[in-house]
């Protein structure tokens, strides 16, 4: 038998189920969800079932918020049940003075966000809300009101029953055996019948690796065991209960690495170890569903003691069971969610370790995502598409350990977790080591970050200015008064060619292409008009075009080339690993090119232009262009020729003084050029007008995907506005999320953030939602307002005369 859907999930836990849900809702139909054993089964039914707000990222935060909306409110109405939501509230305690800067960083998101996250900055605030927890040594902690925990199963079936009252279909016992493209169509075969289906969604969870693998895809996720214990009778609860008291709220102690909340009139105890026991690597046992394994508290022992010292009533209740489950985690612990990179009509919703917690709005999320065709908020964090082919069994693996071990860690800014490291590698990364470069990595690549005279020196994590400060700033006056090298091979690289690529250009977005010879900025954009992609165009001629974009966009952009390209006479050509990328800037960079090549380096060769030149013998695509605001060319060559063209330009450059710099220089450089980064200030939310692009924004003359939208997303009263802040602070610099405040009301949010060194101020991109504001405005950073006022222009050179020197 055979059964057509439009659309087919995979996976009947709390995140397909929210799916199927939000689909109905959004007035999809013939939605099917197939489910391998019953809903719940997995993980879900064993979890905890905690809900929080609190969150580093806005859009993590958003999903967890819809969440709670969804099961304390939306679907007890909708559907006359109860999802067994506990308004409970939250805390987290520390004795760590960074973490006290962690909280309060995520205060001043929250408030720009909406959600109230109390900062508590005194141990007898935490013991007013949390009476049977000790406090001594605790510097104070967050408060989180809105907090609570929910029954997984009574939500998961809310939902499940709300889709079926607005036609979905759910098929239980029904695993899935095979899944191929036919036509336009998936074909998944099933134990009960085949189902063809317009587009297929992997939430299957646990087995969110196995599905992946029948699509044909790399799905980064490992489920790992958690325990968590449940105990009898806590006499003291008990008590609280008798009096008629609210309930306990859930308390963290991050340090410590657990969570306890209130059961009944009992407790459950969540640890999390640092060594943490992946679970069925390679495939999940075929009979498995809603087994746990044997209880191994020997593994977690150390934090139950530490979890009953702080809280001494843990003792007092014997053990009633303990749980112990599989949860997915993937290399940066935030779920998947979005396309599935280079299959039409296939999508991930899979690979969260928080499914009830994130569950909820994650289906919200995609929901919006496959009707709209962009996501609702800004996707990075959960784009499916940030771990490419790279991240493999043991990168997966490894990273899936640290980030269970480090569930509590703090996140720290400009933070470089060490597991799984040297994925990739450019073809400078032995000679940048060696010249003392401190790496970092951008989806997947090692980069330099910063360059020590120190053999083995590392970044200090802080909330404020690091050990790396002063090497910035010395990077940054070398290249300002000489020249500086850098390794930009990270970049994400594509050919377009063919007797139609310049119309194929010409569509991509907001800015028409370039002249030939010619250098231009292209923002292809969503549906509703925000920024989808940024790519540097560089025109080899009218059926030759070259494309670069951020390193972490790399999946992303070729699936929107690819997707484009319909209609088109194109070959796209992916050639990221092909060649690598030196950056020669600064004002003796001339002078050090020039003794390399017998190219024009002057008039002939002016800013904002292209040439295929020689030099030192090496064939190179030298491109006029500066991301730092400083006279330049990046130099792209095959991977082959990088380390000659390395050594020649070394060699020609030390009669000059020139370094090296990393991407920290870059960044402080920047900011103080006004310059706005894809993935930071260019977003989906924001069209190309409201981040500053205005000026180079054609929309005449043609048709390209979101026009509409832009144009009257430009015309609006209320569209958002980024400007740039100069912020009076000390020894602490903005990074992103901070709020910015006027009158002590939250307008605005930093998107990044530094301290220029050529300028000597502290800068900030912010996005205002009160366009016509520019006095008066306050950046809340780690708790405190900074004074801040808008700048009309770029501090440092704003008339681009260094560059077109």
């Amino acid at each position: 038998m055979t059964m057509d859907a439009q659309v087919l999930i995979i996976g009947g836990g709390a995140m397909g189920v929210s799916l199927m849900y939000h689909l109905a809702k959004a007035g999809w139909r013939d939605v099917v969800l197939t489910e391998k054993n019953d809903l719940t089964h997995g993980s879900t039914w064993h979890a905890a079932g905690l809900c929080t707000h609190f969150a580093h990222n806005p859009t993590i935060q958003e999903l967890r918020a819809t969440s709670v909306r969804l099961y304390r409110d939306i679907l007890p109405e909708e559907t006359g049940d109860s999802c067994g939501f506990h308004p409970s509230g939250a805390m987290r305690i520390t004795s760590n003075p960074d973490r006290m800067d962690e909280f309060a960083h995520v205060a001043g998101l929250s408030r720009f966000t909406g959600y109230e996250l109390r900062l508590l900055t005194s141990p007898e605030a935490v013991a007013d809300l949390h009476p049977l927890a000790r406090t001594e040594g605790i510097l104070g902690g967050i408060y989180e009101p809105d907090d609570g925990h929910v029954d997984p199963s009574l939500a998961t079936n809310a939902m499940a029953k709300a889709a079926r009252a607005m036609g979905a279909v759910i098929l239980r016992q029904n695993p899935v055996t095979a899944i191929r493209r036919e036509g336009d169509h998936w074909r998944v075969e099933t134990a009960k019948e085949v189902i063809r289906a317009r587009h297929i969604v992997n939430a299957a969870g646990t087995w969110g690796w196995e599905i992946g693998h029948m699509m044909g895809l790399n799905v980064p996720s490992v489920p790992v065991l958690h325990q968590y214990l449940v105990t009898d009778t806590v006499p003291a609860v008990a008590e609280r209960i008798a009096k008629g008291l609210p309930e306990l709220p859930m308390i963290r102690d991050p340090e410590e690495s657990w969570y306890v909340r209130q059961e009944r009139d009992g407790l459950i105890l969540g640890p999390y170890e640092k060594d943490a026991q992946p679970w069925s690597i390679d495939g999940v046992p075929p009979d498995f569903g809603a087994e746990l394994m044997p209880p191994d508290l020997d593994r977690v022992e150390h934090i139950i003691m530490a979890a009953m010292a702080r809280i001494p009533a843990l003792e007092t209740g014997g053990i009633k069971s303990v749980v112990n489950g599989p949860i997915t985690f993937t290399p940066d612990a935030n779920p998947l969610i979005g396309p599935a990179h280079g299959l039409p009509d296939a999508w991930l919703l899979t690979g969260s370790s928080m499914g009830v917690m994130e569950g909820g709005g994650a289906g919200w999320f995609l929901a919006h995502w496959m009707t709209y065709g962009a996501p609702p908020m800004d996707a990075l964090a959960v784009d499916s598409r940030r771990f490419g082919s790279w991240a493999d069994r043991d990168y997966r693996v490894k990273k899936a350990v640290e980030c269970f071990g480090l569930q509590f860690g703090v996140h720290y800014p400009y933070e470089e977790r060490p597991a799984a490291r040297g994925k990739r590698l450019s073809a400078l990364h032995d000679r940048m080591v060696a010249r003392g470069a401190v790496m970092g990595a951008a989806y997947g690549w090692e980069r330099p970050n910063w360059f020590s005279d120190r053999a083995g020196d590392e970044a200090v994590p802080t909330f404020r200015r690091a050990n790396w400060f002063a090497h910035v700033a010395r990077e940054v006056a070398t290249v300002t008064a000489s020249a500086g090298l850098a390794d930009l091979s990270v970049f994400s690289k594509f050919e377009v060619t063919g007797p139609e690529a310049r119309a194929f250009v010409d569509s991509l977005g907001a800015n028409r292409a370039p002249k030939a010879g010619r250098i231009g900025l292209i923002h292809a954009l969503t549906p509703a008009g925000g920024t989808q992609s940024e790519f540097t165009v560089s025109a080899l001629g009218d059926d030759r075009f070259y494309l670069t974009s951020a390193a972490a966009a790399e999946e992303m952009d070729e699936d929107l080339l690819r997707a484009r390209v319909a209609g088109h006479d194109v070959r796209i050509e992916n050639v990221t690993g092909d060649l690598g990328v030196i950056a020669l800037m600064g004002p003796k960079s001339r002078a050090i090119l020039s003794a390399l090549t017998e190219a024009d380096l002057g008039a002939a060769f002016p800013w904002l232009s292209v040439r295929e030149i020689t030099v030192a013998g090496i064939p190179v695509r030298a491109l006029r262009v500066s991301y730092i605001g400083e006279l330049g060319w990046e130099l792209h060559a095959s991977r082959g020729d990088m380390p000659a063209l390395f050594d020649a330009l070394e060699k020609a450059g030390k009669p000059h003084g020139m370094g090296f710099f990393g991407a920290y220089a870059m960044n402080s450089m920047r900011i103080e050029k006004g310059y706005r980064a894809w993935g930071a200030d260019f977003t989906t939310e924001r069209s190309p007008a409201e981040t500053g692009a205005g000026p180079m924004i054609r929309p005449e003359g043609r048709g390209f995907v979101g026009r509409e939208a832009l144009l009257r997303r430009m015309a609006a009263e209320d569209r958002w506005d980024m400007v740039l802040l100069a912020v009076e602070t000390d020894s602490v610099d903005p990074f992103y999320s901070h709020a910015v405040l006027h009158d002590g009301k939250p307008v605005g949010i930093v998107t990044s953030g530094t301290y220029g060194h050529r300028t000597g101020q502290t800068l900030a991109l912010a996005y205002l939602r009160q366009r016509d504001l520019r006095d008066g405005l306050t950046v809340e950073i780690l708790g405190r307002p900074r004074p801040a006022r808008v700048l009309d222009t770029p501090p440092y050179d704003p008339t681009n005369e260094r560059m077109k020197a």
